[in-house]
């Protein structure tokens, strides 16, 4: 409003309580201290207008009546409340007019100032004096602003290490715990069994590849060798003369077979010998009875040969390739004997010996002649059965006269 606002007056001609700012009369001392400390500093607010008073009369108007200790122009001004002089208000008069508060009485101290309702930040802990750079320095040292936090977190996610025996981390055990656990170290008798069964199948596996490795690659390294040496030691008698034909000992060297389609070069030792023979990587005679044949240089007959297919050299390996008119080559101390290859049998029985009779049985010969018979077992890694070969002489020469065509080409 624009308004003039009279001076104020007391209603009661300076006998009422004045009002404090925000609430009624005080209770007692301390509730007008504690306001009066609350608003100290507070701008006062400005004297208003008083509140006319209304009575009613019996029987007469009700109206607005002039507010009692109004004064009259010219009369002199009240003091002022709470000035000196003034007369301080009885505490149960109330008034529309705002109070200004009265001095505090001796001796009063004023409450600390509370904080408002509204829910503060948690205090800090661990701060460091010095000001900003001394709590950030603090703070990194901690691991960062959020230290605290973040380690706690990380120990919220830790697993937890303590056996359920000892529940708490790094507590020495007793002794009932620490026989409990060396109960459950313990392995039981079904661990101990797939541990043996387990061991068992390895080292089996083991000493079978083992096994393999010697029969499929160290026998051929040896016989290679042994075979090798035999071949040259003969070369060498027969420059010097040491030897002549005639008849050999089991296990004796006394001719060298080549078959050139196939790059076979071993020596012929007398006998079919196992361990004396074809072990060694050398191509067996059957010289011994019930099964002797004939030597290369008879007139008539069959020069019946054995040996390995698989390991120990494997001379005979690759037999089966040979096709009619191959040349097969046997060479002595003072011949070479040329035999062409006839004919093949890819499987017999071991018990059929026909096949090397003076004229095999099933090799297409019909009368006597100079034939050569190989035989070796089929098929490949197995003895179950028997692979045969049949050839005949087509040139004999003596060394005198040279290589053949066959071992030239």
């Amino acid at each position: 409003m624009t308004a003039l606002r009279p001076e104020r007056e007391d209603l009661s001609g300076g006998g009422g309580p004045p009002y404090e700012s925000h609430g009624g009369a005080p209770d007692d001392d301390g509730g007008a201290g504690r306001r009066s400390g609350r608003h100290a500093g507070r701008r006062e607010d400005p004297p208003t207008a008083p509140m006319p008073v209304i009575t009613e009369e019996p029987g007469g108007p009700r109206g607005p009546q002039e507010p009692a200790g109004r004064r009259s122009p010219g009369s002199p001004v009240p003091p002022v409340p709470g000035g000196p002089g003034a007369l301080l208000p009885s505490a149960d008069e109330e008034t529309m007019a705002l109070r200004i508060p009265g001095p505090p009485p001796a001796g009063w101290q004023s409450p600390p100032i509370r904080a408002s309702a509204t829910p503060s930040a948690p205090p800090v802990t661990g701060t460091s004096p010095g000001g900003r750079a001394a709590r950030r320095r603090a703070a990194k040292r901690r691991g960062g602003r959020h230290g605290g936090a973040r380690e706690t977190a990380e120990a919220a996610e830790r697993p937890e290490r303590a056996r359920p025996s000892s529940p708490v981390a790094g507590r020495p055990l007793s002794r009932v715990e620490a026989r409990r656990q060396a109960r459950l170290r313990k392995p039981g008798p079904a661990v101990i069994a797939s541990r043996v069964i387990g061991e068992a199948f390895i080292t089996t596996g083991v000493l079978m590849l083992l096994f393999v490795t010697y029969q499929l690659w160290w026998t051929n390294v040896r016989a290679h060798a042994q075979a090798g040496n035999e071949t040259h030691q003969l070369q060498d008698d027969w420059a010097s003369g040491k030897r002549s034909p005639g008849v050999f000992t089991p296990g004796q060297g006394f001719a060298i077979l080549h078959i050139p389609e196939l790059d076979v070069v071993a020596p012929i030792a007398e006998g079919v010998s196992t361990s004396r023979v074809l072990d060694k990587g050398m191509v067996g005679h059957y010289g011994e009875a019930p099964l002797k044949t004939a030597m290369p240089g008879a007139k008539t007959g069959n020069f019946g040969l054995a040996a390995h297919r698989n390991t120990h050299g494997e001379p005979f390996r690759y037999i089966n390739k040979l096709k009619p008119g191959d040349p097969v080559v046997v060479e002595t101390q003072d011949t070479y004997f040329v035999y062409k290859v006839t004919s093949t049998l890819p499987v017999t029985p071991p018990s059929n010996t026909s096949v090397l009779d003076p004229v095999p049985r099933g090799s297409g010969f019909t009368k006597p002649g100079r034939y050569i018979t190989l035989t070796t077992c089929t098929p490949e890694f197995t003895s179950k059965y028997r692979l045969i070969v049949w050839g005949k002489m087509v040139e004999e020469r003596p060394r005198s006269e040279g290589k053949p065509d066959a071992l030239i080409e």
